[in-house]
């Protein structure tokens, strides 16, 4: 009987989700759905000291912005809790105790300072210091004591932590889904710490005991963690669990848009991008990181931009909706190398998002921009009106919220006019066409767009004028602008009184403008 799919995210709560996290998340999800299994989430809080109030909740509410969710864990609950490695101690215990008992492991005494020093005569002699089997006898630990004063020191309550006792020059062998198989010999590995003085298991342990009591079938994670991974396995095959040992794959890394190093929230802010999924507030220094919500991503648009960034399903697709993804999805189809962030191609994957929203949409997605920006008379705007807004802008915003600044001239009067198409465009004949525009406008029984341009037209072919002067004289003084959606089509939504109120009132201010240089 083929084994369950059963994958797991595991972060440590110290902090906001950065892209990266989301994107492994993301993964694990794709992955246990493409074959239909289930997506744990297990908080790994041994690190008390770097724990961060709210770090789970803004996980499971990033999660769910993006358009997925946990089957067990979190707030869901399930058969394999507690789902908090903090209220998982006891069960930790017992392990470390059958590979004491095994003489897999051994107790370490040693203080902060002793290894402190270890380390610092071996920089004076200019060589790399480790605790491993060169070492572990010249320190205080149970293999260099004694068993009648190792029993005394515990006996005492020593401060101990429990190391593993790796073995001398073997290969461990990792078969990794993305990267194939990784070897590395036991001389590279340090006994490392699997229990803490604190009575807390380390990483090491605990994900491999979680990963196995939670029955997981596959570990997908950062690249980061594969030089851990071979440790790992020595801890599965020393428990005797080598058997049922999940499946490996290690993600590339997320990269800075020009691919020298790891993508940090410093890039965001130096380059004007964020990096975190939803605005995070530093509780200590009451910062506020931006988030790709806040910054006025689509959910769908950001989901499918970070299912590229690691991933290609060998087309030439782009766009994928969550479902397209799930079927398609591979850890085949995951690259090795690092991937790089582009903050432009981020951008693109919203505007092809928002370019295929209806216009009501659009409007219900606008309207909470509008409640928060009750500038002029925005809210005073029918729904009609919004519908034909968001249908002449759709083509030319990436953001909805740049609806309201690209768009500002549907919603009040510009009081900025493009210097540029002033200094260039406005002519000595510019004032007196905007004035018999306006009476033209003024005498149109039926203010629409088609009207306005037979209107226009039939002026311009009759006073012999210069299509591109006599339009770019309208656009300037009713939008401020030299460019943008249909000027007939945008008229008509501004409505007669606005549009001929503008064409006289700033007709005089450009004019002005343009004489005072």
């Amino acid at each position: 009987m083929e084994k369950k799919v059963r994958v797991r995210y595991a972060p440590s709560p110290t902090g906001p989700q950065h892209i990266g996290g989301i994107r492994t998340a993301l993964y694990n999800y794709l992955f246990a759905k493409s074959c239909g299994g289930e997506l744990i989430l297990r908080i790994e809080d041994t690190d008390q000291a770097r724990f961060v109030q709210g770090a789970e909740d803004y996980l499971i509410e990033s999660a769910k912005w993006c358009g997925f969710e946990f089957d067990e864990g979190g707030d869901k609950g399930g058969p394999y809790g507690p789902y908090k490695q903090s209220e998982r101690k006891s069960i930790y215990l017992t392990f470390v105790q059958e590979l004491l008992h095994k003489g897999l492991a051994y107790y370490a005494f040693d203080k902060p300072e002793d290894l402190t020093d270890a380390r610092m005569y071996a920089e004076k002699n200019k060589t790399n210091w480790k605790y491993d089997y060169q070492t572990r006898l010249s320190m205080k630990n149970s293999l260099s004591l004694p068993a009648d004063q190792t029993e005394e020191e515990l006996a005492k309550g020593t401060p101990y932590t429990v190391r593993l006792k790796v073995p001398e020059d073997t290969n461990i062998k990792v078969q990794d889904l993305v990267r194939g198989e990784v070897v590395m010999n036991t001389k590279e590995i340090d006994d490392k710490v699997i229990f803490k003085s604190d009575g807390l298991p380390t990483y090491h342990l605990a994900n491999v005991v979680d990963d196995y009591l939670m029955k997981i079938s596959h570990v997908i994670r950062g690249e980061e963690w594969l030089p851990s991974a071979p440790f790992h396995v020595l801890l599965y095959q020393m428990l005797g669990w080598e058997s049922e040992m999940p499946e490996f794959a290690h993600l590339p890394l997320l990269l800075k848009p020009n691919g020298n190093g790891k993508l940090s929230k410093r890039d965001g802010d130096a380059l004007g991008f964020p990096v975190f999924p939803l605005n995070w507030k530093d509780h200590k220094s009451g910062e506020i990181y931006k988030g790709f919500k806040e910054g006025g991503y689509l959910p769908e648009a950001f989901l499918n931009m970070l299912a590229f960034l690691g991933w290609n399903p060998g087309t030439e697709q782009e766009i994928f909706t969550m479902n397209q993804l799930i079927s398609t999805f591979s850890l085949e189809r995951v690259i090795k190398s690092g991937a790089k962030f582009d903050p432009e191609k981020a951008k693109w994957f919203n505007q092809q998002y928002l370019f295929k929203k209806t216009p009501q949409e659009l409007v219900d997605l606008l309207k909470p921009q509008l409640a928060a920006n009750p500038q002029g008379n925005k809210n005073d705007l029918s729904d009609q009106k919004l519908l034909a807004i968001c249908n002449l802008m759709k083509e030319r915003v990436v953001f909805v919220p740049e609806i309201l600044t690209k768009g500002q001239y549907f919603f009040e009067n510009p009081v900025i006019f493009d210097p540029k198409m002033v200094k260039k465009k406005w002519k000595e004949a510019s004032k007196g066409i905007a004035l018999d525009m306006a009476q033209i406008f003024e005498d149109q029984q039926e203010f629409t767009s088609a009207n306005l341009e037979t209107a226009f037209k039939l002026y311009v072919e009759a006073n012999e004028l210069g299509f591109g002067v006599a339009m770019i004289t309208l656009r300037l003084s009713i939008t401020g602008l030299g460019g943008g959606p249909s000027l007939f089509d945008t008229a008509e939504v501004i409505g007669k009184a606005s549009c001929v109120h503008r064409l006289r009132v700033n007709s005089e201010l450009i004019d002005g403008l343009k004489k005072g240089g």
